[in-house]
């Protein structure tokens, strides 16, 4: 069910009003059939993946609780093989396949594993994700054993941040589902703020830079490099619109309730460094990475080789996480390399220049470097294969000047820069501190906050494009 439908919304109050009517012994069994509902709407079937893994999960955890020495070792590798396995055999089987036939074909020999028709999961890389984090907790001693089955059911499944995160961890949610949450009419408006901003960056922004974007990457060759650079612009704000307002309605929605969850994006494009970036973009995955497999592997405390392997490793993986393509992979890795480029000429100048700050006016310099460094990677993340990034990247190079495409509508492409204004000015507002996120207590005055609800209200139901499925979605 997408989150931008009529049957969502209404999904949404029937869901919500239940469950503040319904007795608080109660409330756990409403989510839980809510949110298997939500899921098999998409394909019914794959609720019996998920039923797997958290069948799995839950008696790992009882067992790591109640075992000791090399049991509870063992207890956890099998779970992390349950679900590693079932994301590896969806996501991978056919890459890896694929891959496997091509190595074999420079010796002339025939590959005998057969190619599958498997349809992906929706959202598997997420709950498979946020259901790993459970059993390594755990195990960490960090998080005790749940015992109720329907809410550590609920935890995987919970529905507003089930397809697309944010990934949570069980210290912050497993005791939400225990709390009575009373009906708040400021968490109302808190919500539905940010239920409306999510929704105005979903359908009028990234929806509507879409129109421009898909042409352009789906036939590169009708198109030329100013064309490829206006394209791969949009894109970056497409995809951070996209997913970001998914985030927000997911958040928005279940702080209506009652529930909190993680902050997933904080202003990314004003990042001055790619390291501040990748605390503001996808903060819940690069989170996960940074607690579950940058840290084990030594994190910075290590010698200086293996901490460069530790950072490409885990850069790398996060590339192979959104995908099933070598595109994701070097999107990855380019993350890995800049991070590391990055690390290396802060120390160069700092040996050179000592401690030293730019002057205000200059500041802005490396927030557009960032942000051009983080475009030119998202060619590889939106190309649908290498052939494609490396033609939209030569043609960037070798006629970066030349007749721009305006799209099917020049009046589409017009409302497309019109709506990245307003997402700037509201975003820099922000930034500035004078707005707090969603324009609750802010220092605006109640006439302009109204101004915008109506403009962002009038603007969905005009300009909106509804049906289309998130990014995010396939990963």
């Amino acid at each position: 069910m997408l989150f931008n439908s009529l049957n969502f919304i209404a999904f949404f109050l029937v869901v919500t009003t239940s469950y503040f009517l319904l007795p608080h012994r109660y409330r756990w069994f409403l989510l839980l059939m809510s949110s298997c509902y939500f899921y098999m709407v998409f394909v019914p079937v794959y609720i019996l993946i998920l039923g797997f893994t958290i069948v799995v999960d839950y008696f790992a955890g009882r067992l790591l609780e109640s075992s000791k020495d090399k049991k509870r070792k063992w207890f956890l590798i099998a779970s992390l093989v349950a679900n590693i396995g079932v994301l590896a055999f969806f996501k991978y089987y056919n890459f890896l396949n694929e891959n496997l036939t091509l190595l074999l074909k420079n010796f002339n020999i025939g590959n005998p594993i057969p190619y599958l028709s498997i349809l992906l999961p929706i959202g598997l890389s997420f709950h498979t994700f946020q259901a790993m984090s459970y059993t390594i907790e755990v195990y960490r001693g960090h998080q005790k054993a749940e015992r109720h089955f329907g809410i550590y059911a609920l935890y995987v499944m919970f529905y507003p941040q089930l397809v697309a995160g944010p990934i949570e961890r069980p210290q912050n949610m497993l005791h939400q589902f225990r709390e009575e949450h009373y009906f708040d009419f400021d968490r109302l408006t808190e919500g539905l703020r940010m239920m409306l901003w999510g929704y105005f960056k979903k359908v009028v922004i990234a929806d509507r830079l879409a129109l421009y974007v898909d042409p352009v990457y789906n036939n590169p060759h009708a198109y030329t490099g100013s064309t490829f650079i206006l394209a791969t612009f949009f894109f970056a704000f497409q995809i951070y619109c996209d997913f970001s307002g998914y985030s927000d309605i997911a958040i928005g929605s279940a702080h209506i309730m009652g529930f909190k969850l993680m902050q997933n994006f904080k202003l990314p494009y004003f990042s001055n460094s790619i390291g501040t970036f990748w605390k503001r973009w996808h903060i819940s995955l690069s989170s996960w990475f940074s607690d579950y497999v940058y840290i084990p592997l030594g994190g910075n405390r290590v010698k200086f080789l293996r901490w460069v392997f530790n950072v490409l490793t885990v850069f790398t993986i996060s590339g192979l996480w959104h995908g099933a393509n070598w595109t994701y992979i070097i999107w990855g890795a380019l993350h890995g390399f800049y991070y590391l480029l990055e690390r290396s000429v802060k120390k160069l100048l700092h040996f050179i220049f000592g401690d030293f700050e730019l002057k205000s006016v200059f500041r802005v310099i490396p927030v557009i470097l960032t942000f051009t460094m983080v475009s030119f990677a998202m060619i590889f993340f939106r190309s649908k294969d290498l052939d494609t990034a490396w033609y939209i990247i030569s043609g960037i190079f070798s006629n970066p000047v030349s007749q721009i495409y305006m799209g099917n509508s020049q009046f589409v492409t017009f409302l497309s820069v019109l709506s990245l204004l307003f997402l700037f000015f509201v975003e820099y507002l922000q930034y500035k501190g004078l707005v707090t996120l969603y324009f609750s207590e802010s220092k605006v005055t109640r006439p302009v906050r109204w101004a915008a609800y109506i403009f962002m209200l009038f603007s969905i139901s005009m300009l909106g494009i509804g049906g289309n499925s998130f990014i995010y979605f396939q990963f």
